[in-house]
């Protein structure tokens, strides 16, 4: 959602430190121009807060209790009118970076950022929304992960990496910080693309269409 130029942004916080949150909060509050409409300190209550109060922007810390940030970011922007998220971290992950922006994230905020650059990223993402923010180390920049090749998306290719080392859903769902159901959903659609029905088919199709090295040990059974 995006409201007229001349009202305040509303901006959702979600973050699980209570004093790093109300930090925040009040260095919002303290601009004329945003305006904070909702805290959360868990993914799911993130989610809710967002669908509640209908923000321009959230402010999404990745290391909360819940779904993880990448599923709970896939969650936010499946509502009708999603805000456009700023992602909070304390680490400089180029992965996390890639895959996140890949969703639909538009800023990605290193919690070691000065106040100012912070509030410049809100403002920069509620304002175009055609702009991704980077506040993080110069060298993480340069290790960004580049856009996959090929019928299968960044994220799909992971998940079938993961598959070819012999990791389980559960396993996988951990490495990449989301549920065991957004694991399978990707495993369905990898299916769906390759025109494969098991998990093996899938791991030397891909291997044959050099999507994966061919040195990639077999699938876990399922």
């Amino acid at each position: 959602m995006t409201t007229g130029t001349g009202a305040p942004a509303r901006v959702v916080i979600a973050d699980d430190h209570t004093l790093f949150r109300e930090g925040i909060v009040e260095i919002c509050d303290n601009e004329s121009d945003l305006h904070v409409v909702g805290e959360a300190a868990h993914g799911e209550a993130a989610v809710a807060q967002v669908r509640s109060t209908n923000p321009d922007v959230l402010l999404l810390d990745v290391e909360m209790p819940g779904p993880g940030a990448e599923e709970t970011l896939e969650q936010v922007l499946r509502v009708p009118e999603p805000p456009r998220v700023a992602v909070l971290t304390m680490h400089d992950d180029a992965r996390m970076v890639s895959r996140l922006i890949a969703i639909g994230a538009q800023a990605y905020i290193s919690k070691s950022s000065t106040r100012e650059e912070l509030l410049a990223a809100i403002r920069a993402v509620r304002n175009d929304s055609d702009r991704v923010v980077l506040s993080v180390a110069k060298g993480t920049v340069s290790r960004l992960e580049r856009p996959a090749q090929g019928p299968l998306s960044a994220r799909e290719l992971e998940v079938l990496g993961l598959v070819a080392h012999g990791l389980s859903n559960a396993q996988i769902a951990g490495e990449l910080y989301i549920s065991e159901g957004t694991v399978k959903r990707h495993l369905t659609n990898i299916y769906l693309k390759l025109e494969v029905r098991s998990r093996m088919n899938a791991i030397n199709k891909a291997m044959a269409m050099r999507l994966l090295p061919a040195a990639e040990p077999g699938a876990a059974a399922r």
